[in-house]
């Protein structure tokens, strides 16, 4: 049989004229996809923002921060014969208030992504006044409210407490609430009838006076241990011991005054 020889095909030939707008198209086409992407991006950030940072000021009081800048505060109302005692703070104004603090949360969240939040100025945190120039305000908030809470746990492990969400414990008991606002420390005892914030001039001192509500406990308890406290030299007294005669002297006068 004979064999068959297929036809070559003659080489292309390209000017280079040709090869330039080759080129052009392929730059062109580039151009386009990398605009497509950005915009894909674009629309991916519009949909989705970013995710919203939130910043413990205290066992009530909460910021929520976008890009280091505060969006919004959560605080806790303390006014007898409120049911809803969340309440979302924006420019020092109430701007929402709820039972819980994850439906604050949740209206935070849901109102900041469809852009009908009110914006914050740029004054800085509520919880804290800020010092220094106005574009630090919201980060120096941010950095105030976790150097609190450091302050607080220190406070608590150099006097054997428990710092937990909620409190400071002893022996799984309350002692009560420790905070900073507007700079100012305060402090709230379980014991308290009122639950009324106490003013206090450290971390140290709110902490310590939470562990003086155990200690009047216990000398309600044993009050005879004081008694034996003050016949011992007093360069024998430790200072556990020292703080427990201090309280009972108050404690006593209290009782004269009533």
């Amino acid at each position: 049989m004979p064999q068959i020889t297929p036809a070559q095909q003659p080489p292309v030939r390209c000017t280079l004229p040709h090869l330039k707008r080759i080129a052009a198209v392929c730059d062109e086409q580039a151009l386009a996809q990398d605009e497509l992407n950005q915009y894909v991006v674009e629309q991916a950030q519009a949909v989705a923002p970013e995710e919203l940072q939130i910043v413990d000021i205290s066992f009530f009081d909460k910021e929520y921060y976008a890009s280091d800048k505060l969006i919004a505060t959560v605080t806790h109302d303390d006014d007898d014969f409120v049911t809803q005692r969340w309440v979302v703070v924006i420019n020092n104004a109430e701007v929402f208030r709820a039972a819980t603090p994850m439906i604050c949360h949740r209206f935070i969240c849901i109102h900041y992504k469809d852009g009908t939040l009110p914006v914050q100025e740029e004054a800085g945190g509520q919880g804290f006044a800020c010092a220094g120039e106005e574009n630090s305000c919201s980060v120096a908030s941010a950095t105030t409210g976790n150097e609190i809470m450091s302050q607080i746990f220190d406070a608590c492990e150099q006097h054997g407490l428990e710092l937990l969400d909620d409190g400071i414990y002893q022996n799984d008991v309350k002692l009560g609430e420790v905070g900073c606002t507007n700079g100012g420390w305060w402090v709230i005892r379980a014991s308290s009838e009122h639950q009324q914030k106490v003013a206090c001039e450290s971390a140290s001192e709110s902490v310590r006076r939470c562990e003086a509500a155990c200690r009047e406990t216990s000398l309600l308890v044993n009050p005879v241990c004081c008694d034996e406290l003050l016949d011992r030299a007093f360069d024998e007294l430790t200072a556990d011991e020292w703080w427990r005669l201090l309280e009972s002297e108050a404690h006593n006068s209290e009782l004269i005054a009533a």
